[in-house]
């Protein structure tokens, strides 16, 4: 397992179980042991991860073996039927979406897919949409809106690609497309932060009627290194700024830019995403069921009026 710098203690005490445990087998009983150790692992986890600063927050959102976007789709998803393109330009595997049965009932998909080794990392391009993905996802969301079917966005993007050729396609359009379809569809619209929530290219999917993110997931406007070099001209203020964007779940809760924080397993989704997927299953499906049964236009309104109110900073 990839090892965070803040967490090499934990993983020197792992090292020790797993060597004691090489000797099982023999004329030495190690259980007494490993049991003492594995109760010093889990305090060691239960202290470090209750007092993450957001620099830490935003490590163990990056984490390499952080279940992704399809990881979610292959474990809440029954019968998943991808769809692709834009039907404009191309086909974006940045952008992942599809047709599913989520607990029996049909749904729409479309989640931020990084990549989990280097050659789907490649293929995906570390998650990072062009116009095309965005383009995609709009005409997925319109789909949905069609044929009355809920729709389920994970979020897990570092931003939008800023090459030349994203823009020269329209970037910047296409986003707020995707924004404006998000707002538009009169149909439930749930988005999960299931890593990082970068800017435009977050927002573009996650413009819901109830916005959930996991514990240990950031979610902001930049990422900390851009945010860094633009105010101190140097990335080393990276940990300055985490601290002054405010990106952690649990900021947000409070400011009310998301709804509902869903836990983690003790050490972070990366260590036991068989229980992450459980927990994210009933939040989800809470969520739909709040929903369920509400009048199209109501859900639209609602959607609307929700953010619009996140920019009030007085009497209208």
């Amino acid at each position: 397992m990839h090892v965070l710098d803040f967490e090499k203690p934990i993983a020197e005490l792992e090292g020790k179980i797993e060597e004691l445990r090489h000797l099982a087998g023999g004329d030495v009983n190690i259980a007494d042991e490993v049991g003492r150790l594995q109760a010093k692992v889990d305090k060691l986890l239960r202290s470090t991860y209750a007092k993450l600063t957001p620099w830490q927050k935003t490590q163990v959102a990056r984490h390499p073996e952080r279940p992704h976007a399809l990881d979610y789709i292959r474990a809440l998803i029954e019968d998943f039927t991808p769809l692709a393109g834009d039907r404009c330009f191309g086909e974006d595997r940045a952008i992942v979406g599809g047709l599913g049965r989520f607990r029996g009932s049909t749904v729409m998909v479309i989640g931020n897919e990084k990549g989990s080794d280097t050659e789907s990392r490649l293929k995906h391009n570390f998650g990072m949409a062009k116009p095309e993905g965005y383009r995609k996802a709009r005409r997925l969301m319109e789909m949905a809106g069609r044929f009355g079917v809920p729709v389920l966005t994970l979020v897990d993007t570092a931003g939008a690609y800023p090459g030349v050729d994203a823009e020269a396609r329209g970037q910047a359009e296409a986003i707020a497309r995707s924004i404006e379809a998000c707002l538009d569809i009169r149909v439930p619209l749930i988005s999960v932060v299931i890593g990082e929530g970068g800017s435009g290219g977050a927002i573009a999917l996650a413009a819901g009627n109830a916005v959930l993110m996991l514990e240990h997931a950031i979610y902001s406007v930049i990422s900390p290194e851009g945010c860094a070099s633009i105010l101190w001209r140097s990335g080393e203020a990276a940990k300055d700024a985490a601290e002054a964007l405010r990106l952690t779940a649990q900021d947000l809760h409070k400011l009310g830019v998301i709804d509902q924080v869903v836990p983690e397993p003790l050490g972070g989704a990366h260590r036991n995403p068989d229980l992450t997927f459980k927990t994210l299953s009933l939040a989800i499906d809470s969520a739909l069921r709040d929903l369920a049964g509400v009048e199209g236009g109501v859900l639209r309104a609602r959607r609307r009026e929700k953010f619009l109110q996140m920019g009030r900073t007085g009497p209208v």
